[in-house]
């Protein structure tokens, strides 16, 4: 039989509204984007400028060393830091001291988009949760996923808020195995076995077996670099204040209806990611 879940609808989510921050920049948190090799710092660019166009307050990049002068060009809203990187270009695992504090003084930290190489990401992985304080919420994403595969009970027991977001590929390893057709019994089963929440191809679970599905996704978001956008999404919903299944559900129905709002122009197919971006914020704010 089939797992249950909610179908997540403008209702159900107004009946969820999102914290509505007052006060400056500060009262709506700061966002650490991790990730970003030599050749694929665009992915935390989408996730940072995500994570603003959901309404963070602060942006920071901390992305491989050689990208760092063209990210901070390119977004100019964001505190950008390089990271040592290897000789081929992947963030090694030993960043220093400079990206412990950001990680202390963050109130989200999404890390994974664009990092390559699994081993050098497992022990950056460490070197965040070393940092991170115990309300510091994580959204791991790509090869933070893969790396956590690798350690299965890193986050079990640790009261944290975390986000897991795999897509089938990142699912297939966290699972061990290929994904099965019910994906709402797949995300219950992954959030109960990391002890996390779990968005997976627009199906949330939580710990507990809550569970919830987008319904409203499209083939267009099957697109380069909509992965990182979600998860940016996310981790600026989660620094305004939302609770993780919360800011799951909220970013999985946004990220799909921008997609949806892009359709008149580009047809279902053919748009871009980052044209995702200028979709969110009225996305958000017209449910």
């Amino acid at each position: 039989m089939p797992s249950r879940s909610d179908v997540i609808t403008p209702a159900l989510l107004r009946d969820w509204a999102l914290p509505v921050p007052t006060g400056g920049k500060e009262a709506r948190g700061t966002v650490l984007v991790v990730g970003g090799s030599r050749f694929t710092p665009g992915a935390v660019l989408l996730a940072g400028v995500a994570a603003l166009r959901a309404g963070a307050g602060v942006l920071q990049l901390a992305a491989a060393e050689s990208t760092a002068a063209a990210l901070s060009i390119q977004v100019p809203e964001a505190l950008v830091v390089g990271l040592p990187e290897t000789a081929d270009g992947a963030v090694r695992g030993d960043p220093g001291d400079l990206l412990g504090g950001l990680v202390g003084e963050a109130d989200v930290v999404a890390v994974g988009p664009g990092l390559k190489d699994i081993d050098s990401t497992r022990a950056l992985l460490h070197a965040v949760l070393d940092a991170a304080g115990p309300e510091t919420a994580l959204v791991l994403d790509a090869y933070a996923l893969g790396a956590l595969s690798h350690e299965p009970d890193l986050l079990v027991g640790s009261g944290r808020k975390v986000v897991l977001t795999p897509n089938l590929t990142e699912a297939r390893h966290l699972l061990g195995r290929e994904p099965g057709d019910d994906l709402d019994a797949e995300a219950i089963h992954l959030a109960r076995r990391y002890d996390a929440v779990v968005s997976l191809y627009g199906h949330i679970a939580t710990p507990d077996g809550r569970a919830w599905r987008e319904e409203s996704g499209d083939a267009g978001l099957g697109t380069s670099g909509s992965g990182d956008v979600r998860a940016g999404l996310l981790a600026g919903l989660l620094s305004r204040g939302a609770e993780p299944a919360q800011a799951a559900c909220w970013a999985a129905f946004a990220h799909a209806v921008s997609g949806q709002r892009l359709v008149p122009r580009y047809g279902r197919i053919g748009f871009l990611a980052r044209e995702l971006l200028d979709e969110i914020p009225y996305t958000v704010a017209t449910v």
